[in-house]
């Protein structure tokens, strides 16, 4: 049989953590910032946690599970 591949699209966008979870980043930051306020923005820097409804279809794509 052959080999299990990941899907390059997760792989590029997810990464695990120590615990296990996994991380993320916003969107809506690349371009037309003009009208973003700057709140807005620097919210959108930092990355997050998928949510845990997304975890499994995400660890699959991975080839976790």
């Amino acid at each position: 049989m052959p080999k299990m591949k990941t899907k390059s699209s997760a792989k590029k966008r997810f990464k695990l953590t120590g615990t296990g979870k996994i991380k993320r980043k916003h969107a809506f930051k690349s371009h037309i910032l003009t009208k973003k306020s700057k709140k807005r923005k620097l919210k959108l820097t930092h990355s997050g946690l998928v949510h845990e409804n997304d975890v499994k279809s995400i660890k699959q794509q991975l080839r976790l599970e």
